[in-house]
């Protein structure tokens, strides 16, 4: 009996192996071609970073990506979400569809640093003429992921499936449309034929060869909230003859961070309700008839969003009418919370482990910013991680952060990105046989 079992417990083993090591032969290679082309990639961020582009206005930067690809004989397809480029590259075998993001947008911001690739674009941003940077890595993004494309069209014979390269538009969103980005790329259909997403943002506070990955809730959902607080106005001296809005939104303020104390299990995630601008009055003596509050909702999860919608609307109007005025609250829905698929992320675990070391990897509290890669994983399972991109021995603390004019990114950890990448892809393919 166990001679004639034999071979049925070997077969699995035999095959199980024989993937095993289908894909360490291709991580091999991957190393061998991440590491040939690491001054390629540097030279491409640097281009994008001195010639940055606002979401949807990407034209150079999508050129150059759609030149690349076409080159390596990938099937593009331009002007996807208004300036999106999608690469479709045909593994030699059968396969899953698997899909990578790389966003291509630039931010209003005038750069400070000086470096021989400074940004040397402006812009008109919201009606205000404006220097335009990189300030959020998303040229090191498009970067590495050309690199990707070449590392894999490489080996497009062992390719066991199919990889859709997506660079994509307005990830940082834009004020004149109603819809942009990952949302558009969405519904244009770019999703349909994928099995599973993967994407990683650079961290310029997080040291290069480490990798931060989390299960689960990853980045917040985000919402703007507007609040219009209007009462009566009054001279100065006589404020009982008004109903003082200034107050009430004082109040108003006071009330929503009892949502955050009292009404949201912080155990479990965190969340955030900032309100970012008080607009109000012209004149010392003079209370106003009406006050303009505007913030930001950051909410992990649809639940949690719920029941802080719920408590910003409660208690929003509940003060204004406690002191006699009258409220517009409008709260609109940007990006859900980017949520990485809990089977998907424990399956590429040993990819990351491969590719960075497992002593290089950390295991990530939720982040409050938000990632429009959040609407790919709606459609697909995804999962999302942060490379490193600050300077070895670094400190977080007094380094850049994003979004800010002196960012900076150390390039070694490029080539980390492209070797992470690319595993995600090989890895899963070989999971599907």
């Amino acid at each position: 009996m166990k001679n004639r079992l034999l071979p049925l417990i070997l077969a699995p083993m035999i095959l199980g192996s024989g993937t095993l090591l289908a894909q360490s032969s291709l991580r091999t290679a991957i190393d061998t071609k991440a590491n040939a082309i690491e001054d390629q990639v540097i030279e491409w961020r640097r281009d994008f970073h001195k010639y940055p582009e606002l979401g949807n206005q990407e034209t150079r930067t999508a050129k150059i990506v759609a030149d690349h690809l076409r080159s390596l004989g990938i099937e593009v397809t331009e002007n996807v979400a208004v300036t999106g480029v999608v690469g479709v590259l045909r593994g030699g075998k059968p396969g899953p569809t698997v899909a990578l993001r790389a966003d291509m947008d630039g931010l209003p911001v005038t750069e400070r640093n000086d470096l021989p690739f400074k940004s040397v674009n402006t812009a008109i941003y919201n009606g205000q003429e404006t220097g335009v940077m990189h300030a959020c890595g998303h040229d090191s993004h498009v970067a590495i992921l050309m690199g990707v494309a070449e590392v894999l069209a490489s080996m497009k014979a062992d390719l066991e499936g199919s990889v859709k390269f997506i660079f994509q538009p307005a990830e940082e969103g834009v004020f004149d449309a109603d819809m942009a980005g990952a949302e558009l790329m969405v519904k244009e259909g770019v999703m349909d034929d994928v099995d599973a997403v993967f994407g990683l943002h650079i961290n310029s506070q997080t040291e290069v060869g480490k990798i931060g990955y989390r299960s689960g809730p990853i980045m917040a959902a985000v919402d703007n909230l507007e609040i219009t607080v209007k009462g009566v106005q009054a001279h100065g001296a006589y404020p009982w003859s008004s109903v003082d809005p200034i107050v009430t939104s004082s109040q108003i303020i006071m009330g929503l961070q009892t949502i955050l104390s009292r009404s949201v299990n912080v155990t479990q995630n965190p969340a955030v309700v900032t309100i970012g601008a008080i607009h109000g009055g012209i004149r010392h003596n003079i209370i106003p008839e009406e006050v303009k509050l505007i913030g930001t909702v950051r909410t992990f999860g649809d639940e949690q969003q719920k029941l802080v919608h719920k408590r910003i609307n409660e208690i929003v109007i509940n003060i204004a009418e406690s002191a006699g005025a009258t409220v517009d609250l409008k709260l609109e829905k940007l990006y859900p919370s980017t949520v990485n698929d809990a089977d998907l992320t424990k399956k590429m675990l040993p990819s990351l482990e491969a590719a960075a070391g497992a002593e290089n990897l950390i295991y990530l509290n939720p982040v409050t910013g938000a990632e429009d890669f959040s609407f790919f994983q709606r459609e697909k399972p995804g999962a999302f991680i942060f490379l490193g991109g600050m300077k070895k021995g670094g400190d977080p603390l007094t380094t850049p952060s994003h979004h800010t004019p002196g960012f900076y990114l150390d390039e070694s950890g490029f080539t980390l990105g492209v070797r992470v990448m690319s595993y995600f892809v090989v890895d899963y393919m070989g999971m599907k046989k």
